[in-house]
């Protein structure tokens, strides 16, 4: 066997061996019939084979009205090609030079619409925005963005201007969203921090495991009434329960009082198991933190209800004795952190949903994303960096793990809530 044969099979053994995929390829019978805003879309993002195809569609317009160079004139309007003229296209985030063929009429001169649409750009510059949202200052754009041979490098404040009309775009598609057929089971809230504000934060999870970032608010802290507001805004926006929620907080009093308020008899609650064992253990000695903690979390890791209980209760004995505000700490919605082994399912799905990881995940990848800007200007700026990372993390998420137990904790939640249907929806989950 040769050499080459023995490399390529191998590479065909090779466990790190990684196909992305088929690349799709694009026949010249479907690139004719493509109409004129996916054709320019297409031809975006091709460089330099780009700058050809541009040539390509502005000639195409022009012979539509011309006609065939040398050929002989039919009856009818009369255009006639008129030299050219020098213009700009829109590649990467950059303007490049072209020389762009003039048309003239009756009438005089005729813009080309293949080439307003190539100059302006086509709308939103995604490559441009992910540049600045993923760190590139407006100042060094121009130097650190990709160059293309020839290209007129943007100005700091074309570029600013720019993230900013792209960004208000996302906060606007962001807050307008239709919640409508949404099939959620789970809603997360958690607020994150923010220069000197709070965003509130909600994330649903939907029966199939998908999660979606459903919006957020802007808060100074946690409180009942706008955290209320928003909980509101989100039905209003289409959001369905009469399934039924479990949702899924820390210990913030503010977020509980709020979801009593608006959701009422349609949602379960699930404290976050690790704020109560970290608020617990806070009232103890550094030097004993470290035992007790482990002691929470094997009771809280316990499979059943009366298991765990039995176990916390234990433990809440032997605090009593030693300190009274610990003690306090974890009578304080002790129930509700046992809300998934009171509904049977904490051994199935407990590792997704006993604790606000997965918000807190979502926060921590929007810091790395707005973490750079330096000063908050103000509201406004604020929400368009929020709305655009978390639109740009969203297609990351990945399915809940154990999200084929979803049905049944669904069904769990109706027969809790004593909702219509539960029965039913119990033999599926079965």
């Amino acid at each position: 066997m040769s050499r080459m044969r023995r490399l390529a099979a191998r590479g065909k053994r090779s466990r790190k061996s990684k196909r992305l995929g088929e690349p799709e390829v694009v026949s010249r019978e479907e690139y004719a019939g493509m109409e004129l805003d996916s054709r320019l879309e297409l031809i975006r993002s091709l460089v330099p084979v780009g700058l050809m195809a541009v040539y390509q569609e502005l000639d195409r317009e022009v012979v539509s009205l011309a006609g065939v160079r040398h050929s002989r004139k039919s009856e009818g309007p009369k255009h006639y090609r008129h030299g050219t003229n020098p213009g700009t296209v829109r590649f990467l985030g950059q303007r490049v030079p072209i020389e762009v063929p003039r048309v003239r009429g009756p009438e005089g001169e005729v813009r080309l619409e293949s080439y307003d649409n190539l100059h302006r750009g086509g709308g939103l510059d995604e490559l441009l925005f992910r540049r600045v949202l993923y760190g590139i200052s407006s100042r060094n754009y121009e130097r650190a963005a990709e160059q293309i041979p020839g290209a007129i490098g943007l100005s700091s404040s074309t570029v600013s201007r720019e993230f900013v009309e792209a960004s208000a775009a996302k906060l606007r598609e962001f807050q307008e969203r239709d919640l409508t057929d949404l099939d959620l089971v789970v809603l997360f809230l958690d607020g994150k921090t923010f220069a000197d504000d709070e965003m509130v934060i909600a994330l649903g999870v939907m029966l199939s495991g998908e999660k979606q970032i459903l919006g957020f608010v802007q808060t100074e802290t946690e409180n009942e009434r706008v955290v209320a507001q928003f909980v509101r805004s989100l039905l209003d926006r289409g959001l369905d329960t009469s399934s039924g929620l479990l949702v899924v907080i820390d210990g913030s009093k503010g977020l509980r009082s709020a979801i009593r308020k608006v959701l009422r008899r349609r949602a379960v609650v699930q404290r976050c198991q690790w704020h109560k064992r970290e608020n617990v253990v806070s009232h103890l000695p550094r030097k004993e933190q470290s035992s007790w903690r482990g002691r929470l979390q094997r009771a809280y890791g316990r499979p059943t209800y009366d298991e765990a209980k039995r176990e916390l209760l234990k433990i809440r004995d032997e605090l009593a004795q030693i300190n009274e505000s610990a003690v306090r700490s974890l009578d304080e919605g002790f129930e509700e952190t046992l809300t998934l082994h009171r509904l049977g399912l904490f051994a199935k799905i407990g590792r997704s949903l006993k604790t606000t990881n997965i918000l807190e995940s979502v926060n921590s990848q929007a810091e790395e994303r707005c973490g750079r800007v330096d000063h908050w200007q103000n509201s406004k700026q604020k929400q368009r960096w929020l709305a655009a990372a978390l639109l740009d993390i969203e297609p990351r998420l990945r399915r809940l793990v154990g999200y084929r137990h979803l049905p049944a904790l669904q069904a769990a939640i109706m027969k809790e809530l004593k909702l219509g249907g539960a029965e039913e929806r119990s033999k599926r989950a079965a």
